[in-house]
């Protein structure tokens, strides 16, 4: 029976790449000798050559970013709920007060973010106190329906940082 030998597993220290993979970067304007002197490879004269040209110019044709349209907006007053489904609340013994600091402790939200949402997929089969800064009609009816309780926080709007 022939012997195995096993190979020497690498060490992260050193792994280097493969011979001929890595290349030194191109240093253009540097003499004659280098191939890409003088001129650097621009060519001679010209606007391209003067470097002149704005990002995204064609020549004279209208530009991309000018043929299409404008979409959109952004809503800079949007809240960004946490979000969680009432089927995921099963995990709480019965009788307890679920809210968003029981939540991240258990790691089923990961951050508040502006508040936390109750969304109705999913069924709950005992009563919680379910503290929430908002609800779904139908996960307050799921929450209630299992002889639990829903209270709404109050939103804290976080102040505008306005320049003077």
């Amino acid at each position: 029976m022939a012997e195995q030998t096993e190979k020497p597993v690498p060490i992260l220290s050193r792994l280097r790449p493969p011979v001929g993979a890595v290349r030194k970067k191109t240093r253009v304007g540097r003499g004659p000798g280098s191939g890409l002197g003088k001129t650097a490879g621009r060519g001679q004269k010209g606007q391209r050559a003067r470097n002149t040209t704005p990002t995204g110019f064609e020549g004279g044709q209208m530009p991309l970013q000018r043929r299409l349209p404008k979409t959109g907006f952004k809503n800079l007053f949007k809240k960004n709920f946490a979000t969680i489904n009432v089927g995921d609340l099963t995990a709480f013994p019965k009788g307890s007060v679920v809210d968003l600091a029981a939540l991240i402790q258990t790691r089923q939200v990961r951050k508040a973010l502006d508040g936390l949402k109750i969304l109705g997929d999913g069924e709950l089969e005992h009563a919680l106190t379910v503290k929430a800064h908002a609800f779904s009609s139908t996960a307050r009816a799921k929450i209630e329906k299992a002889g639990g309780k829903v209270e709404v926080i109050a939103i804290v709007i976080k102040p505008v940082a306005r320049r003077a």
